[in-house]
C-alpha cells in the first residue's frame, strides 16, 4: 500500500479519472491500480476550485476488506444502567454499555420515529407544537430531523471512526468515513435512528419513549448519590447508575436539577439569526465559473470573525437546505436549518450568531436560560405582529439583510424557504443592542473580505438561532465523569454543557459508558 495525495479537477472526480491521475502520480499503469480514499474535500480557495483526496493505493492487489461488524453480546435480566435521552449521546453510550456487558434502559420523552415524524409535519404545515415531540426531542435527539452533519474529527474525544463504521452499519452512506463534510441528510438519518434502535433492542436495551424523567431517586445510606428516577408519570426505576443525556433544549429538566441541588453553571453560548440566500449566489461566489458542476454540488461556506473579544461566526450551515421552526416552548420562536440528502432546495441558509458569556446574561446557572427565552419570546411577539390567523403560530420576524445593516424595516421580503411564514420586523426591536452591533460588523466584514457579494438585497435574516449549544453545564468531575454534587449521575452530551454536535456527543457518551462500566466490575 501507498498512502497518495492527489489535487484533481472535478471533471476527473470519478474512478477512472481518479486512477488515471494516480498512475500519473505513481507512475504505474492504471489498470494495475486499486484506490480506497480516506479523505476528500473540496477546496475553493483563492478562486480555484480542485478536489483534494488522500488515498491508500494498492498496486496489484486488492484493497484489505473491512473486518466484520463485531456483534453485541443479547442481554437479559434487570437494567443496571438508565440513560435519560435518546440523542446521539445516548444511543452511543447505550451501544457501548451492551458491548461491556452492561444493560441499559433508555427513556426518552419525545415519541418514536414514526409519531415524532408526523409532529413535525404537523409543526411545519398548521404551527401546531408537541412540547415532548418535535424538532428538539424525541428520538435520535435534535440531529433526527435538522440535517445529521458529523463534522467533527475531534480524535482526543475518542474514535470518531468506530462510530462512522456504526453509522454505515445502520444505513449511513459509505461516503461519510472519509468526507471532509461527512452528511448524512434529514430524510436518511430517521432511518438510520430507526436500524440503530433495532441494533440496541437486539443487545437487550429497553427502550421507553413519552418517558419524562421529573426526579432523581437517591440512596437512602447516602441521600446525595442517585440510585434511579423518578418519572413524570409517577413511576419510580432504580439502577446502579445515571447517564444523563438530555440534550440542550432540555430547560424543565435544568430547572428540576437546581431545585435539588445538583451542581449547575452557566456557560457561554451563541445566539443571532439564521441568514438565507438563494443557493445560486452562494454557487457563483464559491466556485466562480464551475458553479452548478455536479461533483460540486450545493455550495458550503464557513465564516469566522473575532472582534473587541467577540467572536461572531456561521453556525449549521445547510446549503441546499430549508429554515425550520426548532422552538419547544408554544411562545417562543427559534429557527434552525436543515438540508435533504441531495442538498437539492434552491435555497443556502446558515446561522449568523455572536458568543456571549455570563457578563452578558448574567451569573446564575439558568441565567442564560432566562435570557435565551426572553430573546425568543420577543421574536414571537414581533412575528405574530403581522401574522396571517389562517397561518396559525410560529410566524419569524425577518429583514432583508441590507435593510438590517441601514437599521431600517424591510418595505418587502424575499421568499423564503421558512415554512411558517415571515414578518417584516426591525430585528433591533428583538436583539440586543450590542449582539445587533456586533452582528452587524461582521457581516459586513464578511461581505467585504471573505465573500464578495454575500451581501445582497436577495439575503434575509430570520429570528431567531438560539438554541446553537446549551447555556448550562451540569458539573461533573473530569477523571470520573460523575455530577460534582451527586455521584452515580453521569451528564454529557450537548445538554450536560460537554459538546456541540453529533459526533461530539457520541464520543462524550462512549467515555462516560466506558467509566461506568469500569466503576460497576
Amino acid at each position: 500500500m501507498k498512502p497518495l495525495e492527489l489535487s484533481i479537477h472535478p471533471d476527473q472526480d470519478n474512478d477512472e479519472g481518479l486512477r488515471a491521475a494516480a498512475s500519473l502520480a505513481l507512475g504505474v499503469e492504471a489498470a494495475r491500480l486499486r484506490l480506497r480514499p480516506t479523505r476528500r474535500v473540496i477546496d475553493a480557495r483563492r478562486g480555484v476550485v480542485k478536489i483534494r483526496y488522500n488515498l491508500e493505493a494498492y498496486i496489484d492487489a486488492e484493497p484489505p476488506a473491512a473486518p466484520p461488524s463485531a456483534r453485541l453480546p443479547t442481554l437479559s435480566g434487570a437494567p443496571r444502567v438508565i440513560i435519560i435521552g435518546a440523542g446521539p449521546a445516548g444511543l452511543y453510550a447505550a451501544y457501548k454499555l451492551i458491548e461491556a456487558g452492561v444493560k441499559p434502559l433508555i427513556l426518552e420523552r419525545g415519541a418514536p420515529i414514526r409519531e415524532r415524524r408526523a409532529a413535525v409535519a404537523a409543526l411545519n404545515r398548521e404551527g401546531r407544537l408537541d412540547p415532548n415531540s418535535n424538532y428538539c426531542f424525541g428520538a435520535g435527539g435534535a440531529g433526527t430531523f435538522s440535517d445529521g452533519k458529523l463534522y467533527t474529527r475531534a480524535v482526543k474525544r475518542g474514535r470518531v471512526e468506530d462510530l462512522l463504521a456504526l453509522l454505515i452499519r445502520c444505513g449511513a452512506p459509505p461516503e461519510i468515513a472519509f468526507e471532509a463534510r461527512p452528511h448524512i441528510g434529514t430524510n436518511r438519518l430517521p432511518g438510520v435512528i430507526l436500524n440503530w434502535l433495532a441494533l440496541l433492542e437486539a443487545g437487550g436495551a429497553e427502550i421507553r419513549f413519552h418517558s419524562r424523567a421529573a426526579a432523581l431517586l437517591r440512596d437512602a445510606r447516602d441521600p446525595r448519590r442517585v440510585r434511579g428516577v423518578e418519572l413524570a408519570d409517577g413511576q419510580r426505576i432504580e439502577a446502579e447508575a445515571v447517564l444523563l443525556a438530555p440534550g440542550h433544549s432540555a430547560r424543565d429538566l435544568y430547572t428540576q436539577l437546581e431545585a435539588e441541588g445538583v451542581a449547575l453553571e452557566g456557560r457561554a453560548f451563541a445566539l443571532g439569526v439564521r441568514v438565507e440566500h438563494p443557493q445560486p449566489l452562494i454557487d457563483r461566489i464559491q466556485y466562480g465559473a464551475l458553479a452548478g458542476h455536479p461533483r460540486l454540488g450545493a455550495a458550503p461556506y464557513r465564516l469566522t470573525r473575532t472582534e473587541g473579544g467577540v467572536g461572531v461566526f456561521s453556525f449549521c450551515m445547510c446549503p441546499g437546505g430549508f429554515i425550520v421552526a426548532a422552538a419547544t416552548e408554544p411562545d417562543g420562536v427559534v429557527v434552525n436549518g436543515m438540508s435533504p440528502a441531495s442538498r437539492g432546495s434552491r435555497f443556502a441558509n446558515s446561522g449568523m450568531v455572536v458568543t456571549v458569556g455570563p457578563e452578558v446574561f448574567g451569573p446564575g446557572a439558568l441565567d442564560g436560560v432566562r435570557w435565551q427565552r426572553q430573546i425568543e419570546r420577543a421574536a414571537f411577539e414581533a412575528g405574530r405582529a403581522q401574522s396571517d390567523p389562517l397561518m396559525g403560530g410560529l410566524r419569524a420576524p425577518a429583514q432583508r439583510l441590507t435593510d438590517f445593516l441601514k437599521d431600517r424595516a424591510s418595505a418587502t421580503l424575499p421568499e423564503t424557504s421558512y415554512r411558517r411564514g415571515i414578518s417584516s420586523v426591525d430585528l433591533r426591536a428583538v436583539l440586543p443592542p450590542g449582539l445587533s452591533a456586533s452582528l452587524k460588523d461582521a457581516l459586513r466584514f464578511f461581505g467585504a473580505q471573505r465573500m464578495r457579494g454575500y451581501i445582497t438585497e436577495e439575503a434575509v435574516l430570520v429570528g431567531v438561532e438560539s438554541r446553537t449549544s446549551a447555556p448550562v453545564r451540569i458539573t461533573r468531575d473530569p477523571q470520573t465523569l460523575q455530577s460534582v454534587s451527586d455521584p452515580g449521575l453521569y451528564p454529557v452530551g450537548e445538554g450536560a454543557g460537554y459538546a456541540g454536535g453529533i459526533v461530539s456527543a457520541a464520543l462524550d457518551g462512549a467515555r462516560a459508558a466506558a467509566a461506568i462500566a469500569a466503576a460497576l466490575r
